[in-house]
């Protein structure tokens, strides 16, 4: 017995039904043609993931159910087939006040025009950016069908974290786990994945392949890196990650079981974390300006660190022809900043602009000028400066089409070292995820690496070796408002990434003045990331979906028990 089995590791979009129905309905088709007769699509792949609330809509989940229906008549002259298709099913009953959740995240197999089964997820996860119990009512089944004279057990994602739906399905007869996902990239997820799956597949006893999504969505990232093991967790096969791909595999039944038979070629070449970061950060770009229809992408290009990698991203992810960057010298710009942003410009070969805005700067005092008479200046002309340049990209990007990308990174986020309606005017926040310190780090990566062939060392080497600055005021460094970004940052990761308390980090060795400052300042600007626009999401606890505390609160950790 040998079972030709494939996975369609794609990027579907979310509502485009049709779409992603063709997309599902042509790779059955190729994998039938080279000899496959089972294939598996990720998690909700009609609907695409995560669809929120269109889930909670009946037109949506009917239109997903025909779609459903549709691919089964599409392939029902395909002998022998079987597909396995991820959508939602079912409806609730909704007033006003009441919602009854009976709808399902779902898998069907499909074989030669009829669905044989349907399938509802267990284990709904309800952390992280997961919301699933506010869409999805837990499933009680299990589903066991046959493919290729194998017995073949579906999961459903956060199926395979927990023993019972495994358990069950080995109980049932099923002597391979067939586990479809969508399960959003971070920095670290992918061997967390490999090593649950693989003691999930050692627990049963049983081979198990993974059939993950690819793609990004809003502030999320699919990574693909589908893989199969063999019952005792062995790698067998893993596709390359962020990439859409049909990857193949065979499982034959061997006196010891069914085992996956793959060429040692199968297995995708380790990655180090900054490639895929890179990876991540390029398809979450790519992906949410094609997906939304927009010509291009226009940013602020200052001749600091943040923006140049910015930059960099946006050229590996759209082509020099759809980046433009524009320079806006103030009175306090450096002249090594236009020089550094014009080389950087070049390197790249994308559109550069420079649009001074002294002049208006001067008229917006002037302007104030009664107002603040008898006033020395503070961040009051500072956020000025930040917004004159924020309201001429968003001219720019109202004229022309072209989404305006920010350059804030996580540290500013955290802290508020950023400008409402200034530098945080725009459309998608490429690194709002990522740490300055991580910002530095995968600015010398880019340097050292050409993944797309856009550029070597497109980054100058002054913006990386240079004290940041904000420029918005004479000889102004970061550390003039922030402490130290080593310090920082490693604070920042322990309090808002991974929940410390406050007494936690200071025994971990940080000043106490310096955490409780820091902590105080995340708490006072959250009004702030309120209104920030959404990016991308590559760490396991970022600000969006990861990050619900309330813009007013009186809860002060450092003050102790708070008496009545």
């Amino acid at each position: 017995m040998t079972l030709k089995l494939a996975i369609a590791q794609l990027n579907f979009v979310v509502g485009d039904l049709a779409g992603n129905a063709r997309k599902i309905v042509d790779a059955a088709r190729q994998a039938h043609a080279q000899g496959a007769r089972l294939l598996l699509t990720p998690e909700l792949s009609i609907a695409g993931y995560a669809a929120e609330d269109l889930f909670l809509r009946p037109a949506f989940t009917e239109a997903c159910d025909d779609a459903v229906k549709g691919i089964a008549a599409a392939l029902a002259d395909l002998k022998d087939m079987v597909v396995v298709v991820g959508h939602p099913t079912g409806g609730s009953l909704r007033s006003r006040s009441v919602a009854v959740q009976m709808r399902y995240n779902a898998a069907s197999v499909i074989k030669e025009g009829r669905i044989l089964e349907t399938y509802a997820k267990r284990e709904l996860p309800n952390y992280q950016v997961f919301d699933e119990r506010r869409y999805f009512t837990p499933g009680q089944g299990t589903c066991v069908f046959e493919a290729g004279g194998v017995s073949v057990g579906v999961l459903i994602c956060e199926d395979a974290w927990f023993d019972e739906p495994a358990e069950l399905a080995r109980a049932a007869g099923a002597e391979v786990l067939a586990v479809i996902n969508a399960s959003p990239y971070h920095v670290g997820k992918e061997g967390e994945r490999v090593a649950r799956m693989a003691d999930r597949a050692r627990a049963v006893g049983l081979p198990l392949v993974y059939a993950h999504l690819v793609g990004g969505q809003d502030e999320v990232v699919f990574d693909g890196a589908s893989f199969a093991l063999q019952a005792d967790g062995a790698l067998a096969m893993q596709a390359e990650s962020f990439k859409e791909s049909l990857v193949f595999m065979q499982m034959e039944r061997s006196p010891q079981g069914v085992e996956v038979v793959a060429a040692p070629s199968a297995i995708a070449a380790p990655r180090e974390a900054e490639a895929q970061l890179w990876d991540a950060l390029v398809l979450g770009v790519r992906d949410y300006i094609g997906k939304n229809g927009f010509p291009g992408a226009i940013l602020g290009l200052s001749g600091g660190i943040d923006s140049a990698l910015v930059l960099a991203v946006a050229v590996d992810a759209l082509g020099k022809d759809k980046v433009r960057a524009v320079m806006m010298p103030s009175p306090y710009t450096a002249d090594i900043s236009w020089i550094d942003a014009r080389d950087m410009a070049t390197r790249l070969g994308v559109r550069y602009d420079e649009i001074s805005i002294k002049h208006t700067f001067e008229s917006f005092k002037g302007a104030l000028a009664d107002e603040f008479k008898g006033l020395p200046e503070d961040t009051a002309e500072e956020n000025i400066q930040a917004r004159i340049r924020g309201t001429l990209l968003m001219a720019l990007s109202n004229k022309f089409g072209s989404i305006v990308l920010t350059t804030g990174n996580k540290s500013e986020m955290a802290t508020g070292y950023c400008t409402l309606y200034g530098d945080m005017a725009g459309g998608f926040a490429v690194i709002k995820d990522l740490l300055k310190t991580t910002v530095f780090a995968l600015a010398r990566w880019r340097n050292a690496h050409d993944p797309y062939g856009t550029g070597a060392s497109p980054i100058p080497d002054r913006i990386i070796t240079r004290p940041p600055s904000a420029e918005l005021r004479p000889d102004q460094t970061d550390q003039d408002s922030l402490p130290p970004y080593d310090i920082l940052d490693g604070i920042l990761a322990r309090y808002m990434q991974d929940d410390e308390g406050i007494d936690e980090i200071i025994a971990a060795g940080y000043e106490r003045a310096v955490v409780e400052r820091v902590a105080r300042l995340i708490k006072i600007n959250e009004y702030k990331r309120r209104q920030a626009p959404v990016g991308i999401r590559v760490t396991h606890r970022s600000f969006g979906k990861d990050w619900r505390y309330p813009i007013t609160s009186k809860f002060n950790e450092t003050a102790g028990a708070q008496k009545p």
